[in-house]
């Protein structure tokens, strides 16, 4: 299984791309830097996290909490 759920573009020649994927037989939330390698492909580096789905409930109470400092802070 793999199901990209979308990218943030970081630059022109950089973007991180979230996808839920399997790897050695588990799913896992991934949030990946990719570069775009000299022939217009996008290749994954080694650069990002995966969470597993265990986790992942907690994983967004943080990314909220973030989101709520961020917004009181002014930063977003």
């Amino acid at each position: 299984m793999e199901k990209i759920i979308g990218e943030v573009e970081r630059s022109e020649t950089e973007k991180i791309l979230i996808q839920v994927k399997e790897f050695k037989g588990r799913t896992y939330v991934d949030f990946r830097i990719h570069y775009l390698a000299d022939e217009d492909e996008w290749r994954p580096t080694q650069k990002g996290i995966t969470v597993a789905p265990a986790l992942w409930e907690d994983f967004k109470k943080h990314v909220e909490e973030t989101n709520t400092f961020l917004g009181k802070e002014g930063l977003i």
